[in-house]
C-alpha cells in the first residue's frame, strides 16, 4: 500500500543523510563514476514500489529511444538497502550519474559534494510546484515529479452529526475552533479517540508532520535567517504555545499517545472521526466513502496553516563522468507528460498544472485538485541546512519527550543547546 511505503521511504531519507556528514570527504574527493562510454547508471529506491518504477522506465525507454549518443541503465534498490547502498557508493567515489534523494536531503547532499547543480532548466522549472525543487545556497540542485501534502481527512456526515463547521482552504479551523471539534466527537462516545495524528509512525514522520503545526504557531526547528542557531525559533513564545497545544492533545484524550500500526483502517472502520494522513490515502478513503469524504486543510494555529513539502527527486551526482548526458536526460525527463505518468502511478500530486490536467481527479472541481492547492498555498520545506539530519532527529526526540508528558520548556531549550552545538561544530557547513 501506498502508505506505508511513503512511510517508511521518509524514514528512510533521513538515514542517508546523517551518514552523509561522515563521508563530505570521500564525496568531495571526485572522480568518475556512473559512466561506461555513452552508458549512463540510474539509481533509484523505487524496487518495492512496481507501478513508479516502471513509469520511469518507460521514460528512460523514450529517452533512449530518442537518440543515439546516450543510454541511460536503471538500477532499483529495495527501499531498505537503498540507503547503504549510496554511502556506500560515496565512500568509494562510484555513485551512479542520475539518483532519486528525498527532498529535504539536497542540501546535505549538495554540501557533501553528491551532486551538482542542474544546468540549462530553469525555464521548466519555474513552472513546477516550489517543493518539488530542491535548491541549496541559490541553486538547484534536483526536482521531483510529485509532492505529498498532508491533510485532515474525515466524512461530511460525521462532522455535521457533531456540528462542526467543515473548515475550506479560504477559512480553516482556528485553534479555538479545532480543539472544539475535538471535544464535540470526543463527548459523542461515537469513537475511541476523536482523531488519529498517526503517531506511532517513526522516522522523518514526526518533523514532516508535527513540525508544521510549530510553524502554524509562528515558530521553527531553526532560525532561517542564516540557519546558525534555534534560539527563539524552537523554544520561543510560539513555540512553548504548541508545544503545551500539542501535549495537550494527548492528555485531553483527544489521539492516542502511541497510534496503532493501521491509522487508515482504523478511520475507515469508525475507530477515529479526523485522520490527520497524506494526500496518498485519498483515493482509498473516496472509494470507501465516496462524496461524504472531506479532505480537509490543516488546523491554524495563528500564523495560517502549514503542512511539509518536498517529496522523492532526481539529481546528477558530482562524480558523473558524462555530465553532458545525465542533464540531457533531465531536461527530456522533466516533460509535463512525464510528471503526469508518474504521478499517477505513485498515486501524489502532480508537480505542473498541465502536468495535473492529464491525471483523473485532479481536473477543475475534482476532490484531489484541493490537495494540490493545499501544496501550492500551504506547503514548507524543511529547513534548507545541511545539518537537517540532526535537526530532525533532535526534534523527533523533543516532540516525543512532550507528548510523553515532559516539561515543554526543558526539553526545548535542550534541543536549541544541541542543534545549536552542531551548527557550530560544523562551521555553519561554510
Amino acid at each position: 500500500m501506498r502508505t506505508k511505503t511513503h512511510r517508511k521511504l521518509m524514514a528512510a531519507g533521513v538515514i542517508v543523510a546523517t551518514t552523509a556528514l561522515a563521508l563530505t570527504g570521500c564525496a568531495k574527493a571526485g572522480g568518475s563514476a556512473g559512466t561506461s562510454g555513452g552508458e549512463l547508471v540510474m539509481w533509484t529506491h523505487n524496487a518495492g514500489n512496481k507501478a513508479e518504477l516502471g513509469a520511469v522506465q518507460k521514460i528512460v525507454s523514450d529517452f533512449n529511444k530518442s537518440q543515439s549518443t546516450y543510454k541511460v541503465k536503471v538500477q532499483a534498490f529495495p527501499q531498505d538497502s537503498y540507503n547503504q547502498s549510496v554511502t556506500a557508493a560515496a565512500a568509494s567515489k562510484k555513485l551512479p550519474c542520475i539518483m532519486d534523494i528525498d527532498g529535504p536531503n539536497v542540501p546535505n547532499w549538495a554540501w557533501a559534494g553528491y551532486l551538482q547543480p542542474l544546468t540549462g532548466l530553469d525555464s521548466t522549472l519555474s513552472k513546477f510546484l516550489p517543493s518539488t525543487v530542491g535548491k541549496y545556497n541559490g541553486k538547484t540542485y534536483s526536482y521531483g515529479y510529485y509532492d505529498v501534502v498532508l491533510a485532515m481527512i474525515s466524512r461530511k456526515s460525521t462532522l455535521d452529526a457533531a456540528g462542526i463547521r467543515i473548515p475550506t482552504l479560504d477559512k480553516p479551523w482556528t485553534k479555538t475552533e479545532f480543539d472544539d471539534a475535538l471535544a464535540k466527537l470526543k463527548a459523542s462516545g461515537k469513537f475511541q479517540y476523536p482523531a488519529d495524528f498517526m503517531t506511532g509512525s517513526t522516522g522523518e514522520w514526526w518533523p514532516y508532520a508535527y513540525s508544521p503545526f510549530l510553524q502554524s504557531a509562528g515558530g521553527d526547528l531553526i532560525n532561517r535567517s542564516d540557519y546558525k542557531s534555534a534560539d527563539g525559533a524552537l523554544n520561543g513564545p510560539a513555540a512553548l504555545d504548541w508545544a503545551h497545544w500539542f501535549q495537550g492533545l494527548v492528555s485531553n484524550g483527544y489521539i492516542a499517545k502511541k497510534s496503532g500500526a493501521a491509522s487508515d483502517q482504523d478511520f475507515m472502520n469508525g475507530k477515529t472521526g479526523i485522520l490527520y494522513d497524506g494526500s496518498w490515502a485519498a483515493d482509498e478513503m473516496s472509494k470507501k466513502f465516496g462524496s461524504d469524504v472531506v479532505l480537509l486543510p490543516s488546523v491554524d494555529l495563528g500564523k495560517g496553516p502549514k503542512i511539509g513539502g518536498a517529496s522523492w527527486q532526481w539529481g546528477v551526482s558530482k562524480t558523473c563522468g558524462n555530465t553532458a548526458g545525465a542533464m540531457a536526460y533531465m531536461k527530456f525527463a522533466a516533460a509535463d507528460k512525464y510528471v503526469a505518468q508518474v504521478a499517477k502511478a505513485a498515486g501524489t500530486i502532480p508537480a505542473t498544472a498541465a502536468a495535473a490536467a492529464q491525471v483523473p481527479g485532479y481536473g477543475p472541481g475534482e476532490v484531489n485538485a484541493k490537495l494540490r492547492d493545499f501544496s501550492q498555498k500551504q506547503a514548507v520545506v524543511r529547513p534548507v541546512t545541511p545539518g537537517y539530519p540532526f535537526i530532525a532527529t533532535t526534534f523527533t526526540k523533543a516532540a516525543q519527550d512532550i507528548i510523553n508528558g515532559g516539561d515543554p520548556k526543558s526539553i526545548l531549550d535542550q534541543a536549541v543547546k544541541d542543534i545549536d552545538a552542531n551548527q557550530k561544530s560544523n562551521n555553519y557547513f561554510k
